[in-house]
């Protein structure tokens, strides 16, 4: 199986780590100590692919933002990872003139050019520098991976290419010049790291139509400027996982709106609904109950704790894309199983003579005298166990909270009910109108998502009834304003996205988890289990991948930036499914879509698919950009 672009950028950076050095095979050697200069954008492509200790490991001493006081340390050499914008340029002038570092590896994130080289040349000769800048790369490393399969464009400034931005009614079109060549930017690095020129389907009129002719130039340009071309040679080789060329679909937020309101159900897309959860990070508050503080008195200082939902996390790998219930059953199966073993714990600390140790002084030690060696290495084992079980409940706990608070599995259901066009058993006004359901916002949610897959739209006199049940609920409407506009101008409304039949059966309440021994008091929760189904984007996907005709995606167009002329066709050469795909939401994504692609790639045997988007929004942001985008 093919390097995933997860281990593709990880080579990618740690070979910049050793100055642009394949990595020494042989470990015994020590690293070249050295430091390491980032931005903000740089460091958000770091931070979810490598742990502080691996940049130790490399040698890295210290790690500092550009724009940070830094004091000069003369004698080491240190590695820029940077964005080549106007600023940071001046900033590395200065650092220059300051004779900060003893060399300077400068690598940029993304292509520099040729004026700003020009700038750096000057300064470097002004500072009497220009023997210590060893080296000036291009990286191309102009996107952040979040999964094996998943990756957003950017985290810094992403407002500059949301949805709200593409999607704003006085937008120039200089401004969308600006918006697509961001993109297409970050999509160029993307295909140089994965080592692949890919056939490009896109659907016509709209911002990724836009993104996809720009994206087929840029490939086109690069790949017959023979002697430069980033797609042969040497860096080739590495890439070439088959013969066959990945296909790359681009879609547009616009074709689905309902799924980035859904309120979902598996584990991984709760967690990026309910709670903050960004680059693969969660941040929670210590001790944050729903209950807010007595009105007057001072908030509580309540304690942050950050969590790493990392690959090396089996329980999380597994679990992720479960339903809710499946986790909680199977968090309290690892306590249980951890609780048989703590005994084991405390025998060995016992022999180590490390009682009353705190856990992080035991990591510490590493196994290299006899007496503790068979202690030793079960222990840190069984301590890393217990961080993750612990880690899990709490953050499960967190989730739980907010599904027991907002009734989430209520909205969900009723939800799935209305995308797959089921019969309802109760009013959307009980809904709405009913002040223990979930926050304003989830009731607005919930209504968009009916409006937008209701067969034929409410009556006048229908809406207004919602609307002031709404209002009375304490809504904000705006967002309402701008799906009508949005339902009136896309020639969709005749046909409303079909969302498949999803289907969600109730299982009867929790078996397991009801028992009274349980971390998580599930009573009243619904135990849903998932059908698999498709989702628009899914299934846009499903046709172009298996070349199946069908009148949503017959008229793509069709883009090969290999061919020597750019024929305008939308006749596909290639007439055989395709292995890979990788599939791009120009206009923001969510997990519920990811989940949804990582489910139907696992009944595809041997086929691989990537998800990426413009950025990562959960309902509560994208809501936010509607509303904006209703205020106008």
């Amino acid at each position: 199986m093919a390097a995933s672009v997860r281990e593709k950028q990880t080579v990618a950076l740690k070979r910049m780590l050793n100055f642009n050095a394949p990595p020494l095979k042989n470990t015994a050697a020590e690293p070249v100590w050295k430091v390491l200069i980032y931005d903000r954008f740089g460091q958000d492509i770091i931070s979810p692919l490598l742990s502080v200790k691996e940049l130790r490991d490399m040698g890295i001493t210290l790690h500092l933002l550009l724009h940070s006081d830094r004091d000069p340390i003369p004698d080491v050499p240190a590695i820029y990872f940077v964005m080549p914008t106007e600023e940071n340029i001046d900033r590395i002038c200065q650092d220059l003139r300051n004779q900060l570092y003893e060399s300077y590896f400068l690598n940029f994130i993304s292509a520099i050019s040729r004026s700003k080289l020009e700038d750096i040349a000057s300064a470097a000769l002004a500072a009497n520098a220009v023997t210590q800048v060893t080296k000036v790369y291009d990286q191309y490393l102009n996107f952040i991976t979040l999964e094996d399969d998943m990756f957003v464009l950017c985290h810094q400034n992403k407002e500059l290419i949301s949805y709200h931005a593409i999607n704003r009614a006085d937008i120039q079109d200089t401004d969308m010049e600006a918006i697509m060549d961001t993109i297409v930017d970050s999509l160029f690095c993307f295909f140089v790291t994965l080592g692949a020129v890919p056939i490009i389907r896109c659907p016509r009129g709209n911002a990724a139509e836009m993104v996809a002719v720009k994206l087929d130039k840029k490939l086109r340009e690069n790949l017959r400027d023979a002697r430069n071309s980033l797609f042969t040679g040497d860096n080739m080789a590495a890439g070439q996982f088959s013969f066959q060329r990945p296909l790359f679909v681009l879609a547009d937020r616009n074709v689905d709106m309902a799924t980035p309101l859904h309120h979902t159900w598996t584990y991984q897309a709760l967690i990026h609904d309910v709670l903050d959860f960004q680059l693969n990070r969660v941040l929670m508050e210590e001790g944050a109950g729903a209950e807010p503080s007595p009105a007057g008195a001072r908030p509580k200082k309540k304690n942050r704790k950050m969590y790493d939902l990392t690959a090396a996390d089996k329980f999380w790998q597994k679990h992720k894309g479960s339903p809710f219930p499946e986790v909680a059953e199977s968090v309290q199966e690892e306590l249980d199983t951890y609780r048989a073993q703590e005994d084991e714990v405390k025998r060995l600390k016992s022999i180590m003579g490390l009682e009353g140790e705190d856990e992080g002084a035991i990591s510490m030690l590493s196994d290299n005298t006899a007496k503790l060696t068979s202690a030793v290495s079960s222990l840190p084992e069984l301590l890393e166990k217990k961080r993750l079980i612990d880690l899990h409940t709490n953050v499960a706990t967190a989730v739980l909270d907010h599904i027991k608070s907002r009734k989430l599995d209520v909205y969900f259901e009723y939800e799935e009910k209305l995308m797959s066009k089921s019969t309802l058993d109760k009013s959307l006004l009980d809904i709405i109108s009913d002040p223990d359901a979930g926050t304003p916002e989830d009731k607005m949610r919930l209504f968009i998502i009916y409006y937008i897959t209701a067969q034929q739209a409410p009556s006048e006199s229908d809406l207004e009834q919602y609307k002031t049940a709404l209002l009375d609920a304490g809504c904000d409407l705006s967002p309402l304003n701008y799906i009508k506009q949005w339902k009136a101008f896309t020639k969709m409304a005749a046909t409303p996205a079909n969302y498949g039949n999803s289907g969600v059966k109730p299982m009867g309440l929790f078996s397991r988890v009801m028992n009274t021994g349980s971390q998580f008091v599930m009573e009243g929760v619904k135990n849903l289990v998932l059908k698999q189904h498709n989702l628009p984007v899914t299934r846009i996907l499903d046709n172009l991948m298996e070349m199946k005709s069908n009148p949503e995606t017959d008229d793509y167009r069709y883009f090969d930036p290999k061919m020597l002329r750019g024929s305008e066709s939308s006749i596909p050469r290639n007439k055989n499914p395709f292995q890979e795909a990788i599939v791009f939401v120009v206009g923001g994504g969510n997990y519920i879509e990811y989940q949804n692609l990582v489910d139907y790639a696992k009944f595809k045997q041997g086929k691989k698919v990537v998800y990426g988007c413009s950025e990562l929004f959960n309902a509560s942001q994208f809501i936010k950009q509607l509303s904006q985008l209703g205020q106008k």
